[in-house]
């Protein structure tokens, strides 16, 4: 049959009904010979009626007249050549699916009807359509609930302006959902019974979101405007702007709080303040850099004087022993062999670049001295001495409007380093940006394939721009402000971690040459680490090591890698490495959870980001080789003073990922809601981390030996983040999480001591003892703290 009314076979299973009867057309083709055909005709089916049960519908149909016939004639289409043994007492309030599809009578048994009983067929009956809907629904809300959890455990992996993206496309899908949804509303009821999924704690470890959470935005502290003029006056603009992130933006924040806490200055806190409150109201009145004094330059330098060979030698050396492991933005190998020709031949005119980088290096060990307190000679000139003769070459015929090239960038990066180690903390900042300008206008932050450049000179640029790189995250973190390196722009390769006289060794060399290799080499002796440097740098490239293992190629470089592995053994590299690695988590921590735009995020997606970051400082640590465990005795540590390095860059990662969790603990207000549990875990955290980090500390202050084993270029920032930490908790509003209040005020009283004992020596942290100080004795006695010693 070809007509319309060809019938089609059933269909086993549950089928929809709101696809049209036109999108079945191509299933009519087929037809089942064995189950008994279907009629369309309007005609009453007399063969499936019993008359018995229904005498007045028999005798109407029986008086049915030849013209009434003829007007709606319809040809009767026999239904089995079977008869049946069925009877049907009227409509059924639900067919069969394979009744349905026929356009059959179904006689409604469960759990086979008559007609699919007698074809031998599966007998179903679908789900009605408000029913199919509603679990269509509830279906399509786990989907979206399973994809929201997938898309938070890949959130702090988003840069800061994907991550703002898809908060407002997700806030904006919640609250059309909430204006829609009511609550007799199928899809409402339907969405509440998909609020739980059940692999959703597979894929976000951390709790589900409490729904009553999803409007409340973090009070990070991050803001995304200032307050007050940096351009006031020449002090303030000395300091210039101080971000979120910086430990004296933590001290003025508590300041102010506790300023505004107090009835009896409530009155000096008016919006319209008098000028004489300017400097109280200002984020200099708790400033540590020394930017706004005066800054000693010797004009009557002459830079072609040089000390004796004696001790320049004495210089580069301390040089070299106590800075060049934490910033190797000079190649040891070549500077040494230029130095020694220098000094030997008296006729040697090297380029006024050159000395400057020269007399940079003799102002960096002329301060370390001056610190320790170590007079070598009697001819041993002070440091802006020498700082004054490298500026007079490097500003006198090379202005800003010259090229940069690669002694120009070593110069602007060692300028940074000086003057950090001086306490100008704003103008290191900024001649350390001009730097990382500098190199990336020489490509330095992408990887080099130029075959006109040897292996050697690739490795120093690339460890040029990896010192900047540690350098700038250090300046930001003391000034609060962005970073100027790294990013989507950055593919230089980590440094290989050997020494720079390893370079000539055949193996070295490959490795350096080789960039999988490279990799491989990472991934196999630092897989832990490599994993936190691929979430927070770069993206590796497509032929990346996952894949090496399936080419002859990608074995043989394999093997490069796992034999200079058996030659690798802790040294200085392998600290500068491990160095960068924990510098990404820190810049990371600093992109996600203190720029602007990661202020509008709610509490569960912030938790989320800080749980990823304390992830992966802990897989940090968990891979430090033992020669730079820090927890370990001195005496079991190759490098302690390397150690001792890391240890403290590592507690100041994490007091900077956690401080966010600690400020909402201590300074919640009356009425506000209780921070979560995860919160609370983090804040204590972080006063731990705190007090760790002063432990590193003999109980006995001896400022010689910090500087000698430790930081000492940095040591007042870390004294000064551990302090601030320490303080916020001794004056919170609320006492929650604090098991033993008696260690924070000792840790605090030992952080003013050691401040104290550099005092002498270092006006930088003189102010910062002279703060911290200031703060506590002023509001100590409203806490009921108090310290003999301390004031």
């Amino acid at each position: 049959m070809d007509g319309p009314n060809r019938p089609y076979p059933p269909r086993a299973g549950n089928v929809s009904s709101d696809y049209p009867e036109d999108d079945l057309l191509g299933a009519r083709e087929w037809v089942s010979s064995d189950y008994p055909r279907a009629s369309f005709s309007r005609e009453p089916a007399l063969d499936s009626v019993s008359t018995a049960e229904d005498p007045a519908a028999a005798a109407a149909s029986s008086h049915i007249t030849t013209a009434e016939r003829s007007q709606n004639f319809k040809v009767a289409i026999p239904r089995t050549s079977n008869p049946t043994n069925w009877t049907s007492s009227g409509r059924v309030s639900r067919a069969c699916e394979n009744c349905r599809d026929q356009k059959a009578k179904c006689s409604g048994h469960r759990p086979t009807c008559q007609r699919c009983q007698e074809a031998g067929i599966r007998c179903s009956y679908g789900d009605r359509k408000r029913e199919r809907t509603a679990k269509k629904l509830n279906d399509l809300g786990k989907q979206v609930l399973t994809y929201e959890a997938l898309l938070r455990s890949l959130y702090p992996k988003l840069d800061a302006q994907s991550a703002q993206f898809v908060d407002k496309v997700i806030s904006k899908n919640r609250q059309k959902n909430d204006q829609s949804s009511q609550p007799g509303d199928t899809a409402a009821s339907a969405s509440a019974s998909a609020s739980t999924v059940p692999d959703f704690e597979a894929i976000n470890p951390r709790q589900s979101p409490d729904p009553t959470d999803t409007q409340m935005a973090f009070p990070l502290g991050t803001i995304d405007y200032t307050e007050e003029d940096f351009n006031r006056d020449e002090r303030v603009q000395a300091m210039g702007f101080v971000g979120e992130h910086s430990e004296m933006a933590w001290i003025y924040r508590l300041k102010r709080e506790l300023e505004q806490d107090s009835s009896s200055t409530a009155a000096n806190l008016a919006p319209s303040p008098s000028w004489e409150n300017w400097d109280r109201l200002s984020v200099s009145s708790v400033s540590y850099f020394l930017d706004d004094t005066e800054f000693p330059l010797v004009d009557t330098a002459d830079p072609t004087d040089r000390p004796s060979q004696a001790i320049a030698d004495q210089l580069v050396d301390c040089y070299f022993q106590h800075v060049h492991a934490t910033f190797p933005i000079i190649g040891k190998v070549l500077f040494m062999g230029q130095y020694r020709s220098f000094y030997s031949n008296p006729f040697l005119r090297p380029g006024k670049r050159w000395l400057a980088v020269l007399n940079l290096v003799f102002a960096i060990a002329a301060r370390y001295f001056h610190l320790v307190q170590e007079h070598l000679d009697e001819d041993l000139e002070d440091h802006m001495l020498y700082f004054s003769r490298a500026w007079n070459l490097s500003t006198s015929e090379i202005t800003l409007l010259d090229h940069p090239n690669l002694q120009q960038v070593q110069v602007e990066g060692l300028t940074s380093f000086y003057l950090l180690t001086t306490g100008q903390i704003n103008r290191a900042w900024r001649f350390c940006g001009l730097s990382s300008r500098s190199a990336v206008a020489l490509g330095l932050n992408l990887r080099s394939e130029s075959n006109a450049i040897i292996h050697v000179s690739k490795e120093t640029r690339y460890r040029v721009w990896w010192s900047l790189y540690a350098l700038d995250t250090m300046l930001c973190i003391m000034t609060g402000r962005p970073t100027n390196t790294g990013g989507d722009f950055c593919t230089t390769p980590l440094p290989v971690p050997f020494v720079e006289e390893d370079f000539w060794d055949e193996r070295v060399a490959q490795l350096i040459t080789d960039y999988e290799a490279r990799n491989s080499l990472h991934v196999s002796s630092f897989p832990k680490i490599s994993s936190v440097t691929e979430s927070t740098v770069f993206n590796p490239p497509s032929s990346s090591m996952v894949s090496l293992g399936g080419s002859g190629k990608g074995k043989q470089r394999e093997q490069v890698a796992s034999k200079v592995a058996e030659h690798l053994a802790p040294n200085p590299s392998l600290y500068f490495l491990l160095l960068i690695d924990l510098t990404h988590v820190t810049r990371e921590a600093i992109n996600m959870l203190y720029a602007p735009g990661a202020a509008p995020r709610q509490l569960t997606d912030i938790e989320a980001i800080i749980a990823n970051l304390d992830r992966n400082a802990d897989a940090w640590f968990a891979y430090l080789p033992a020669s730079f465990r820090f927890t370990e005795a001195p005496e079991l540590q190759q490098f302690p003073r390397l150690a001792l390095d890391l240890a403290f860059r590592f507690y100041s990662t994490k007091i900077l990922l956690s401080q966010p969790c600690l400020r909402l603990v201590t300074r919640q207000t009356t009425g506000a809601s209780t921070p979560s549990e995860f919160c609370s875990q983090i804040a204590t955290q972080c006063v731990d981390s705190a007090c760790r980090m002063l432990d590193l500390l003999p109980e006995q202050p001896d400022a010689s030996w910090l500087y000698r084993h430790g930081p000492w270029w940095s040591v007042p920032h870390y004294l000064t983040q551990s302090a601030s930490i320490l303080l916020g908790q001794m004056f919170s509003r609320t006492q929650a999480n604090v098991d033993k209040p008696d260690k924070v005020l000792e840790a605090f009283s030992k952080a003013i001591k050691w401040l104290r004992e550099m005092s002498a020596r270092d006006p930088c942290s003189h102010r910062a003892c002279t703060v911290c100080i200031e703060i506590f004795t002023n509001y100590a006695s409203r806490f009921g703290v108090t310290a003999e010693g301390i004031a």
